[in-house]
């Protein structure tokens, strides 16, 4: 579903020091002197780094986009940005240009940002009740097959060479063009349809496309219900989403999920794979790091078969838990590196990381927060959720060569209190999702239905 954001979180390892030689190599022609080594470092961890930041904007947009145009042709407009950013990264080597890079990682990043908004909503609104987990683990399945295809294209002997991994980084284009090809097979939201735009007969065409049968009724009674408290819930803005006291609750709990899947270190581990490896004493590295993307894929697998068996609740706790302990693990093999036997521990415990994070905190927040807000404002929520999201990401992917020449082999200490933390906030706040209607899910913070139009206008009273 998501192979672009994968794809682009994954392909920065390989040709790490072919980038850096590019880099190098421009610096020399425009200024007659090699690159410091930390001038070299900083542009190598912006061209990391700025994905997010590009990821933080087009998150912060996905409310509006969605509103305005719809789930399934924002996601059809917004291709339009990997094309732009995949050509930039395609064509740097021709205009000596690493500037090009950085831009179209942004980009890019901006796309990637926009994308994981608008699909776990889409895959949300248009899932019956009982597979909506599975189906919103499909997004992550996504994600990860994208991260193990740029692990296998970065190989020095495939596209990872110093002539082809400009080709490397633009191949992100060819996704979008696919998802150009199918998305107007694809039916609209019918919950966008009815709800949103007020088109009944639409709206069933839609949902009997979806289920493959003619006998919709409940469906359609389920999404009238949620149409009735809507004309009484007017549409929410983030600023709204923060003031009402019935939305605090599931908007925490939504950031702290999102935040627990960020600062667990699974991106550290992703865009610098390949260097903790080496750090370890690993002879062969990136093979290391393409079995880590095997990993990655085989449990999001396991986890699809899990989320509505196990419950979100369930397997996000066994996540963190299990992530918490191989960070642990990380540690205690980058301290004892030069004993070999040590060496097949640092392995180990990736893998364990990489399989703790397919169970829980890799695909359930992406899709439970389009689970723990009504029609009204999950768009707004699903920005804030990303937007936070997305900052993680950037604050990890920005500060993590630094904190590991400052904290040496214990720089997996800081994820993994982190991860305790996340832990403690799960058992205790959240609730379980699994086989609940959306509008039971948003009834139990409060008790009572969201707020009504009037309510959302006068902020200073309570729902």
């Amino acid at each position: 579903m998501l192979p672009p954001f994968g794809y682009n979180t994954g392909v920065i390892n390989a040709p790490e020091q072919q980038l850096r030689a590019f880099f190098n190599a421009t610096w020399m022609e425009r200024y007659g002197e090699p690159i410091k080594p930390g001038v070299c470092t900083i542009v190598w961890s912006f061209a990391v780094a700025i994905f997010s930041v590009g990821g933080m904007m087009g998150s912060f947009s996905v409310g509006v986009i969605a509103n305005k145009f719809g789930r399934r042709k924002s996601m059809f407009l917004v291709n339009i940005l990997a094309l732009i950013g995949g050509g930039l990264m395609g064509l740097c080597t021709l205009c000596s240009s690493f500037e090009m890079i950085i831009a179209g990682r942004l980009i890019i990043g901006l796309f990637c940002g926009l994308f994981t908004g608008l699909t776990p909503m889409y895959v949300g609104e248009v899932s019956p009740t009982p597979l909506r987990g599975a189906f919103g683990t499909l997004h992550q399945l996504g994600v990860v097959i994208g991260i193990l295809i740029a692990q296998i294209f970065g190989l020095e002997y495939l596209l990872g060479s110093y002539k082809l991994w400009p080709v490397l980084l633009s191949l992100t284009v060819l996704p979008a063009i696919v998802q150009c090809i199918l998305l107007p097979f694809c039916p609209e939201s019918p919950r966008y349809l009815l709800i949103n735009l007020n088109e009944e007969e639409q709206a069933r065409k839609a949902l009997v496309r979806l289920r493959g049968y003619e006998d919709v009724g409940k469906d359609m009674q389920d999404m009238k219900e949620e149409s009735a408290k809507m004309a009484m819930e007017k549409k929410v803005t983030i600023p709204e989403l923060f003031r009402i006291a019935a939305y605090r609750q599931p908007l925490l709990i939504a950031v702290m999920l999102h935040l627990s899947q960020q600062l667990s270190g699974i991106n550290a581990v992703f865009y610098y794979s390949t260097g903790i490896f080496k750090s370890a004493g690993v002879s062969q590295p990136i093979y290391a790091t393409i079995g880590a993307g095997v990993v990655n894929t085989v449990f999001t697998v396991v986890s699809l078969f899990l989320v509505e068996r196990a419950g979100r609740r369930t397997l996000h706790l066994i996540g963190l838990g299990g992530m918490a302990i191989s960070a642990l693990a990380m540690t205690i093999a980058l301290l004892l590196k030069d004993i070999e036997a040590v060496r097949y521990l640092s392995i180990a415990a990736v893998f364990a990381f990489v399989a703790m994070f397919e169970m829980g905190p890799g695909p359930i927040p992406w899709f439970i927060v389009a689970e723990l807000f009504s029609q009204g404002p999950r768009p707004a929520a699903m920005a804030v959720a990303g937007c936070s999201n997305w900052t993680a990401n950037f604050l990890v992917g920005i500060s993590f060569p630094k904190l590991e020449e400052l904290c040496g082999p214990y720089v997996f200490i800081i994820f993994m209190i982190f991860l305790i933390i996340f832990f403690i906030f799960t058992y205790f706040k959240v609730p379980e999702t699994k086989g609940r209607t959306f509008d039971d899910i948003a009834r139990g913070f409060s008790g009572a239905p969201p707020p009504t139009a009037t309510s959302v206008e006068e902020p200073g009273r309570s729902s």
